[in-house]
């Protein structure tokens, strides 16, 4: 393939368990985010984005691959993500990208890299089969991974987290490579990937950040608690896995729950800063597409919901911005998918997907954001714990309809009621849209085979699991190189050439 073209930079943030609905129309007013609101100012805003699964690994290789959980086989935060699966990362390799990944991708598997050349990190999850659902025994908690409500009952103020160490190293790496991008002979167009794990629970803030939001008017959710009684039957599994009887919430608990999660955003903001400062500084921001996006949400004590796992707005919905000259600065309200990024930023960077569009679940929104109309639904799948089989969904225009096997199915009008409080499914008034969406989810979806190819794969993940993890036990978690030799002076170089390379500019 022709490296020829003049191809743009692209830098991609992806956050983990960010709330969209945060995200009206770039980040929310309220929200201390200087950073992020100086990127919407330029880009293009989807304020309607979905996650293609509302969990970490399924929604990653998703929105690496442009394929809904169904053809990836990313099931769940312990299913293989096969290195057979083309992402945005070798296709933009392929023509002529150096690709570089700087924290979380939640790859499970042994390949730990999925077309980057390089990586800067580690991850902070597990890259085994370890954390396996089994729909063979509904209902079962496993304790030692499944969440629990400790992150509301614990939220405050810590100064180092596993998950702030984790960060802080993530931008530090982005950073240097930043400057390292731009003092390079290589003259090849460049795609840095920066993935932080925050706002991501536990619900832990450094105080600097934590003390923005002391007179925050959001700190209790718009629709609290509605008890287990009344919830839908997912929701009901979902206060079950997290173990919720063990634990009593009160609202002080959820007042710093949530004001832990608006100072991680806050966190977010800063590191950011840090990237893009380097970036401008080194005069590379005229010429880098700049992507800002999430895994998916966090409910953040919604309907009295923690965390993520299912289709509601604040679990299913994240944000999107792309600054690209390509596309308008301004908002689009249409529904798109995370899984519209990798074709977008194939259109983008003159990138041919042909090859593989066949199976690709994601289209690009270039034509979207300027101007032309979606005709196509946005599908979403959920296979992992806290459902005993899997779940679909559909969202078209202001509609959302969430089908399983196990459950009635729900259909909302997202305009009427964006809290999802009034299930329209069985409304006579409403059964032309739900014949609509259900049509459209019976072509995609053979429920009966999903679940069996959900189940197949959970079988024999744990009979591999096990069996790996008796006698010695080799880990594929990603090992970061770093070359000592190649690094400041070493007598195999030349001083003088040493400094003014690692200089930017040159004069």
């Amino acid at each position: 393939m022709s490296t020829q073209v003049q191809r743009p930079n692209i830098l991609i943030f992806m956050v983990d368990q960010l709330n969209g609905t945060l995200f009206p129309d770039g980040p929310a007013d309220w929200l201390h985010t200087p950073n992020l609101k100086n990127l919407a100012q330029k880009s293009t805003r989807f304020s309607r984005t979905y996650t293609a699964s509302p969990l970490c690994a399924p929604g990653r290789a998703s929105f690496m691959a442009g394929q809904l959980p169904s053809r990836t086989c990313v099931y769940d935060n312990a299913a293989e993500f096969t290195s057979a699966i083309p992402t945005y990362a070798h296709h933009l390799r392929r023509a002529g990208y150096h690709t570089c990944l700087s924290g979380k991708m939640h790859f499970v598997g042994p390949d730990q890299l999925h077309g980057f050349e390089q990586r800067l990190t580690t991850d902070i999850y597990p890259a085994d089969f370890g954390w396996t659902p089994d729909y063979r025994k509904p209902g079962e908690r496993i304790d030692w991974w499944y969440h629990n409500m400790s992150s509301v009952t614990g939220a405050g103020i810590a100064e180092i987290s596993n998950q702030l160490e984790y960060d802080d190293e993530v931008a530090y790496h982005a950073t240097r490579k930043v400057y390292d991008l731009a003092r390079s002979k290589d003259d090849r167009p460049w795609c840095l990937t920066v993935s932080f794990t925050h706002p991501h629970d536990p619900y832990i803030a450094r105080r600097k950040y934590w003390d923005l939001y002391a007179d925050c008017d959001h700190l209790l959710p718009q629709v609290q608690n509605l008890g287990y009684e009344n919830q839908d039957a997912h929701s009901k599994r979902i206060f079950d896995a997290n173990d919720w009887r063990s634990y009593d919430i009160s609202e002080q608990n959820i007042k710093d729950s949530r004001r832990a999660y608006f100072a991680n955003i806050s966190y977010l903001d800063d590191k950011i800063g840090e990237v893009m400062e380097a970036l401008r500084n080194t005069d590379q921001e005229q010429d880098t597409i700049i992507v800002f996006t999430s895994d998916h949400g966090d409910m953040i004590g919604e309907r009295g919901l923690w965390f993520k796992m299912t289709f509601f707005e604040g679990s299913s919905r994240v944000p999107l911005m792309i600054c690209a000259p390509a596309m308008q600065a301004g908002l689009v309200e249409s529904p798109v998918s995370t899984m519209d990024i990798t074709p977008t930023l194939a259109d983008l960077a003159n990138v041919d997907l042909s090859e593989v569009l066949p199976w690709t679940d994601g289209e690009s929104i270039l034509d979207l954001a300027n101007g032309k109309p979606r005709t196509s639904a946005v599908l979403m799948e959920y296979a992992a714990e806290a459902s005993y089989a899997p779940l679909a969904g559909v969202v078209k225009d202001e509609w959302k309809y969430i089908q399983c096997e196990l459950d009635p199915p729900q259909l909302f009008n997202l305009s009427d009621d964006p809290n999802e409080l009034r299930n329209l499914a069985d409304d006579p008034s409403t059964q032309d849209k739900l014949n609509e969406l259900k049509q459209i989810a019976d072509q995609r979806w053979d429920m009966h085979e999903f679940d069996s190819q959900v189940r197949e794969s959970q079988a024999r993940r744990w009979v591999v699991y096990e069996a790996l993890r008796n006698g010695d036990y080799y880990p594929w978690d990603y090992q970061p190189l770093q070359k000592a030799s190649e690094r400041y002076m070493r007598n195999h170089m030349d001083l003088n050439v040493v400094e003014t390379n690692a200089r930017y500019p040159k004069d």
